[in-house]
């Protein structure tokens, strides 16, 4: 093996740095007057720094020679030409090269204390205003406190970007406070792996049955659970499941949940005579929401004056026949506080929503709508012709400057400035949300929720919705025809046989639904691929930006990752004049289709006609790569009408979205949407999650794959069970 050996240098190039691990190869230029390439986790090189480096000489078969890193030291720049090369690679956001070279020319060696300890004396040089100097000084205290941080994480094999985060919440005191107690990293607002995080704590000398180890287990099994929905766990269940993850016996877990109970750390309950255990704010979420719910459920109005022929005058407008059902559904919405509206596609929901519109026009009613995501949003206004808007923006979700946390600004104390609310595609909205909704609707107002409790649950914990209608104490309109125009479309005729447990028909070919089988894994692919970049767009003059892949899996070939890398090979090839940039296996190309994977409410954005800015950026909204700046860092995505700039180290928020999962696709409605129907795990290959796709159709499905597995899908109705606790507490069986 090749002896260890220290290289001492400074940075002349980097080759290619991952944001997201720290990997970095680059350029080294030695005291001895060599230039050599070294390879490690480097986080956050920067050219013009120096490093003195351990390692050791290999040879790759592709780029020769090279000095892998295993240890290094950060030294700063010294020289005045080194510290212009460093601060010229835009390690400080605000200073390029010629306000670079400004600066040195002014402060000379002392430029780098200058940055850190007096940063207001920028303001001595040409072309830096007080405010900008402030700004510049506060970056650069900022990447070199994370860029240790960085390493020391890397040292202890915990993630680059977990760094990141950490520094965000805990600042420059993020390693003292860590070596007192490793797993503040398991802070929910941290999203730290459990395994990585108990590792590094064992390596700096905690024990095995330590309280602080048993706790962070205990509550790491219960935020995990809310991952997959559940809004609590059986104390029995959470018990054993983190003796399991921590290796150690029940008593120990046992007595760490009494007391987290006793300090208020997780709130316990009784269910149906069973013990369980909440993190307190889905406690609270459950039990108020059931509480506001049951009080609304016993509010109601008097019927307004001349309310049939009001209704008349809604159908007229709207030049429909109400149905006997929808016309109940609008006369309930006149006189109660809370309705419920549910039904499967073609049911004729959407006329009913007019319908109600139109009533409390007439009848003076000030009402707003909203849906749980941009794009159901977007929907619910092109089919209402009423602006809608997401939950949180009319909540009017923002960033506590103390905490760092999402809170909405509408509460009890400021309500909605709304005489009723409508929520649409309430499937999708979970327990949190919905807690947050009603404590906004002050008393006396009107609330109808909208919906189909067959599509797949809310990503979230909890199924409010669902929970809402099997509890048989609200009031509920529950819509079952099939309208003779909706008879006509075999997608809609298709969903509901998938809903009643029925096979689609696969055999017609003159629709608005066909079937593609395929006889292996690359043949799905490469026909989905041909269909969204010839044949829909030549046969059908479909363009490719309205046709949307859908796959019930991440994985494998025909999961979304597979898809997506051929899909934009396909669609948006490289080419000279397209800037690139690599995020894992995956590079962002100008022009790609991108989605955004978690809300982000500090994310900034501009209209693009430059009338508005605002602040944040939701899960599932989707937008196209406009430009990217590799000398800034930076890539721009246009959402709709917006613009969004996302630093380098953001872009794990972004993921290609020529091809995106069934889940990713709820609340969304595209022209024409193609299904990937191949192998997969049985939790995801479910009834809900085809019925879900189908309905996700407007004028167009093509289903892609094996018969076969069409048919287990059908087949498969069981959709994970939750534990949630809404339907009981509106049953009064809860404690």
């Amino acid at each position: 093996m090749n002896e260890l050996e220290i290289l001492n240098g400074a940075v002349s190039a980097v080759i290619f740095q991952n944001y997201e691990n720290g990997y970095a190869v680059l350029r080294l230029r030695c005291d001895t007057g060599d230039t050599v390439t070294v390879v490690g986790t480097i986080p956050m090189a920067a050219v013009g720094e120096r490093l003195m480096v351990t390692g050791r000489w290999s040879s790759h078969q592709n780029y020769g020679k090279q000095f892998e890193a295993e240890f290094l030291e950060r030294l700063m720049p010294q020289t005045r030409a080194e510290i212009v090369s460093y601060l010229s690679s835009r390690i400080v956001k605000g200073i390029g090269p010629k306000t670079a070279a400004r600066i040195v020319e002014h402060f000379g060696e002392r430029t780098l204390q200058i940055l850190e300890q007096e940063p207001a004396r920028l303001s001595e040089v040409s072309g830096i205003s007080a405010a900008k100097a402030q700004a510049i000084g506060e970056e650069f205290r900022l990447r070199v406190g994370l860029r240790q941080l960085m390493e020391f994480f890397a040292l202890h094999q915990l993630p680059a970007e977990l760094a990141v985060r950490a520094y965000k919440v805990y600042g420059e005191q993020t390693m003292d406070l860590l070596y007192d107690d490793p797993y503040l990293l398991m802070d929910e607002e941290l999203d730290a792996p459990f395994t990585a995080v108990d590792r590094f704590a064992i390596d700096l000398g905690v024990s095995g049955d330590d309280r602080r180890r048993v706790e962070a287990g205990i509550l790491f099994e219960l935020r995990y659970n809310l991952t997959v929905g559940h809004s609590f766990m059986p104390v029995d269940k959470l018990v054993m499941a983190t003796a399991q993850l921590l290796g150690l016996e029940p008593e120990i877990i046992q007595a760490g949940t009494q007391r987290l109970i006793r300090d208020q750390r997780i709130t316990g309950s009784r269910l149906a005579g069973i013990d369980v255990a909440y993190l307190p704010a889905l406690y609270h979420a459950e039990v108020y929401c059931a509480r506001r719910l049951l009080e609304m459920a016993l509010e109601s109005f008097p019927q307004p004056i001349g309310l049939e022929e009001k209704i008349a005058q809604a159908a007229l407008d709207a030049g429909v026949a109400y149905s006997q059902q929808q016309k109940e559904a609008i006369q309930s919405a006149a006189d109660r506080a809370l309705l419920l509206i549910t039904g499967g596609p073609g049911t004729g929901k959407t006329t009913i929503l007019k319908g109600v519109l139109s009533l409390y026009d007439q009848m003076g009613i000030k009402c707003v709508l909203a849906a749980p995501t941009g794009r159901a949003a977007k929907r619910l206004t092109e089919v209402t012709g009423r602006e809608a808007s997401t939950i949180h923006r009319l909540l009017e979700a923002s960033i506590d400057q103390n905490t760092g946390r999402m809170v909405f600004l509408k509460d009890e104390e400021d309500p909605l400035d709304a005489d009723a609310v409508i929520v649409d595609e309430m499937s999708m909205v979970d327990i949190l949300l919905l807690h947050s909704l009603m404590k906004a609707i002050a008393p006396g107002k009107r609330l109808i929720f909208v919906g189909d409790p067959d599509q797949l649950p809310p990503v979230g914990p909890g199924s409010p919705f669902g929970d809402m209608l099997r509890s048989g104490m609200l009031d509920a309109v529950r819509l079952t025809e099939i309208f003779r125009q909706a008879q006509e479309s075999l997608i809609v005729m298709n969903a509901h046989r998938v809903n009643k447990g029925q096979l689609p028909d696969l055999r017609q070919r003159k629709s608005d639904f066909f079937f593609l089988p395929c006889r292996s894994e690359q043949e799905v692919s490469q026909t989905i691929a041909d269909l969204c970049a010839r044949r829909l767009p030549e046969n059908m003059k479909i363009p490719p930006d309205q046709i949307q892949v859908l796959t019930p899996t991440r994985k494998g070939g025909v999961g979304t990752w597979a898809l997506n890398k051929l899909l934009q090979a396909r669609l948006n090839p490289a080419s000279p004049d397209k800037k690139e940039r690599q995020l894992g296996e995956f590079s962002f190309r100008e022009g790609d289709r991108v989605m955004q994977i978690r809300n982000d409410y500090d994310l900034t954005w501009q209209k693009c006609d430059g009338t508005a800015i605002g602040a944040g950026v939701f899960n599932g909204d989707v937008g196209t790569v406009t430009s990217i700046d590799q000398s800034m860092e930076q890539l721009t995505v246009v959402f709709d009408d917006k613009k969004v700039d996302y630093d380098f180290q953001q872009l794990q928020e972004l993921e290609p979205a020529y091809a995106m999962t069934v889940h990713k696709s709820q609340g969304s409605e595209y022209r024409a949407v193609i299904l990937a129907a191949w192998n997969g795990s049985a939790y995801l290959m479910n009834r809900s999650v085809l019925y879900t796709a189908i309905t996700r159709a407007r004028e167009l499905l093509i289903v892609v794959g094996r018969e076969e597995i069409i048919q287990a899908m059908v087949a498969n109705d069981k959709v994970g069970r939750r534990y949630t606790g809404l339907k009981l507490r509106l049953q009064g069986n809860a404690q």
